[in-house]
C-alpha cells in the first residue's frame, strides 16, 4: 500500500518526531510503500529513508538514495516561520509558537504545505493518509485530498491539543475541526487524551470515531542487559561521541524575548536539539553502572516535565542510597535553572531554592506561575529533617549529572544501565512512551499518576509482583518530592529476586503490548476506517 504521511516536523527528537520515524521504518518493513512530508533538515542520515524530495526553483525535485524506493521523505518550503507549540529552535527556520503567529504567517505555512502535499498526491498516488497533531496537520490533509478519494487518520499526540488549541480555542478551534471532520478516525495514546479532545471539540459524534493508537518501542533495539553489558555499552557510547566531534554548539537558549532577533535574522544555523557533543560525552564518562545506582529522567527540561521535584528528591534519596545517581536526558529551555537549583541545594542555600520555586516558569520565559508541589515541600522540611536533607544535598554537585540531549538509538544505550527510570510530569501527557521504552530494557518506570502516564502504569502494574506494582506511580501534590524518594529507595533496596522478576515482567509486557509493527497496522486500519479492528479508549 501507498501511504502518505504529514507530520510538519523533525524526525528526531521529541516523541512525534520519533513516532513518525519508527512508523515510517514499520511501514517500509512491512512492504509499504511510504511519503512522508516533514521538515527534517538531513533525511538522508536516516537508514529507512531510500529518496528525498525538496522544492527548487523548477519544482519538486527527488534524488533517489538507494534502490528500490520504499520511503520517500519531502520537505516542503513553508516560509520564514515554522509555527510550533512549545518555543524551540530549528536550523534555517525561526520557530514560533502558534499563537504568536500572524493570520497571514499561518496562511503562508497551511498554502504551501497544502501545495505540496498536492504534488506528492499526484505523483505518487497514495492510497491511504495519515495527518499528525491537532493542527495544523489534518486541515492540510483535509485541503489537500479533497475530492481526491484518499481516506486518512489522524494522530493527536497530545502537544497541539493541551498547549495550542484548548488555551486558544476561538482561533483554533475551526481550524480542528476543519481537519478531523474528514477523517476516518481520530487516534489518540491514551482515555485521557480522547476525553480531553472530546470536551474541548464539543462534538458527540467523535468519541465514535475515535481509537487508540499509542505509539510503540523498538524491541529490538530498546533491550535488557546484563551488567557488563550495559557497563560497556555505555563506555562505548562515550567514545563514538568523542570521535564524532561536532560543533560546540551549545543548549537550546529561552525563548528570544520580544522585538529580539531570529535565530535566522542572528545569523544562527542551531538545530531545535542542539548540544555540546563533547559535552555530553564528559558526563557520560562520569557515569559508573559498576559503582553507581543510575536512574533516569528522559525528556524535554521543560517545567511542566516536573523535573525540579526529582532533583528536589534527590537529597531524601542519597540520605539513604547514597551511591544514587541522578541522570537527567534532555534538552530545553529550563536546563539553566535546573543547574542552579542543583546547585542551591548543593550549597544549602534553600532561600535561592525558594526563590527558584517562586518563579517557576517565568523562568523558561513562559507566564508566571510558581512552582506549588516543591514549595509545598519546603514549607514542610523543618528541624532534623531539614538538617539531614542539607547534609546529603551537599553531594548533589557530584550524584545529579545533567547529561544533556541524546538521540533515540543513543538513549538506547544508557537506559539498560539504569536501575529506574523517573517520569515526573505535571502536565497531562498523551502516552508514556519513555516509561515503556525503560520497562522494555528492564528499567522500573516510576510515573506521576496521571493522564497517559497512569495508563501505562496500569498496563505494567498489572503484570508485575504485588509487592512492586505501588513502586510504578507516585500521586502529585504537596508530597510529591517525598513520594519520588519514597519508591526510588524503596526500589533501590528491593529484595535481589524481586527486582529481578520485577525486570522480566516488565520487559515481557513491553514486548507483548507495544510494538511498532502492531502501530503500523492500526494506523492503515484507522485511515481506511477499519474501525473495529480496533480498541476503544476505555475508561480507567
Amino acid at each position: 500500500m501507498r501511504v502518505l504521511i504529514f507530520h510538519g516536523y523533525l524526525l528526531s527528537g521529541t516523541g512525534s518526531n520519533v513516532y513518525n520515524a519508527k512508523l515510517a521504518e514499520a511501514l517500509t518493513r512491512a512492504g509499504h510503500e511510504v511519503h512522508l512530508v516533514c521538515q527534517e533538515r538531513h533525511p538522508e542520515r536516516l537508514p529507512f529513508v531510500d529518496a528525498v524530495g525538496q522544492w527548487e526553483e523548477a519544482g519538486l525535485r527527488v534524488h533517489t538514495l538507494r534502490e528500490p524506493v520504499r520511503c520517500t521523505v519531502y520537505r516542503p518550503d513553508v516560509g520564514p516561520i515554522l509555527p510550533v507549540y512549545v518555543p524551540d529552535r530549528y536550523e534555517g527556520i525561526e520557530a514560533r509558537p502558534f499563537p504568536d503567529c500572524s493570520e497571514g504567517e499561518l496562511a503562508l505555512y497551511r498554502e504551501r504545505n497544502v501545495a505540496a502535499v498536492r504534488e506528492v498526491l499526484r505523483r505518487a498516488a497514495p492510497e491511504a493518509g495519515l495527518a499528525n497533531h491537532l493542527i495544523m496537520g489534518p486541515q492540510i490533509l483535509a485541503r489537500a485530498l479533497d475530492g481526491a478519494g484518499v481516506p486518512y487518520a489522524v494522530k493527536v499526540h497530545g502537544s497541539a491539543l493541551e498547549y495550542t488549541v484548548k488555551p486558544h480555542p476561538e482561533r483554533f478551534l475551526p481550524v480542528a475541526r476543519e481537519g478531523l471532520a474528514p477523517a476516518r478516525a481520530v487516534l489518540v495514546g491514551s482515555r485521557h487524551t480522547a476525553e480531553s479532545l472530546w470536551a474541548v471539540m464539543d462534538d458527540p459524534a467523535l468519541a465514535e470515531r475515535t481509537r487508540l493508537g499509542p505509539p510503540g518501542v523498538d524491541v529490538a533495539e530498546f533491550v535488557p542487559r546484563d551488567p557488563e553489558q550495559a557497563a560497556a555499552g555505555l563506555r562505548a557510547l562515550a567514545r563514538r561521541l568523542i570521535r564524532s566531534g561536532g560543533p560546540r554548539t551549545g543548549s537550546p537558549p529561552p525563548p528570544r524575548p520580544p522585538g529580539a532577533p531570529s535565530p535566522a535574522e542572528a545569523g544562527e544555523g542551531a538545530s531545535a536539539f542542539a548540544r555540546d557533543v563533547g559535552e555530553v560525552a564528559t558526563a557520560l564518562e562520569r557515569l559508573d553502572p559498576e559503582r553507581d545506582r543510575l536512574v533516569a529522567f528522559v525528556g524535554k527540561t521543560i517545567v511542566s516535565k516536573g523535573v525540579d521535584l526529582l532533583v528536589g528528591a534527590w537529597p531524601l534519596v542519597l540520605a539513604r542510597v547514597p551511591a544514587a545517581r541522578l541522570v537527567v536526558v534532555g534538552f530545553g529551555a529550563y536546563r539553566e535553572t535546573l543547574n542552579a537549583l542543583r546547585d542551591a541545594l548543593a550549597s544549602g542555600d534553600l532561600e535561592a531554592v525558594r526563590a527558584i520555586a517562586e518563579r517557576g516558569r517565568a523562568l523558561e520565559g513562559g507566564p508566571p506561575g510558581a512552582l506549588h508541589y516543591l514549595l509545598g515541600f519546603l514549607d514542610g522540611l523543618n528541624g532534623a529533617d531539614r538538617d539531614r536533607y542539607l547534609e546529603a544535598a551537599r553531594a548533589l554537585g557530584e550524584q545529579v549529572v545533567l547529561v544533556g540531549r541524546l538521540e533515540h538509538d543513543e538513549l538506547a544505550e544508557l537506559l539498560p544501565a539504569c536501575e529506574a527510570e523517573v517520569v515526573p510530569s505535571t502536565f497531562p501527557e498523551a502516552f508514556g512512551m519513555v516509561a515503556v521504552e525503560a520497562a522494555a530494557c528492564g528499567v522500573l518506570p516510576i510515573s506521576a499518576d496521571h493522564s497517559g502516564l497512569a495508563e501505562v502504569t496500569r498496563v505494567l502494574a498489572d503484570s508485575v509482583p504485588p509487592e512492586a506494582a505501588p513502586w510504578l506511580s507516585f500521586p502529585l501534590g504537596d508530597r510529591a518530592v517525598g513520594a519520588i524518594a519514597d519508591r526510588v529507595v524503596a526500589w533501590l533496596e528491593a529484595p535481589a529476586g524481586l527486582r529481578q522478576a520485577t525486570r522480566q515482567v516488565l520487559v515481557e509486557t513491553a514486548r507483548r503490548r507495544f510494538s511498532w509493527e502492531g502501530v503500523a497496522q492500526g494506523v492503515l486500519a484507522a485511515a481506511q476506517g477499519r474501525l473495529d479492528e480496533l480498541a476503544r479508549p476505555l475508561p480507567g
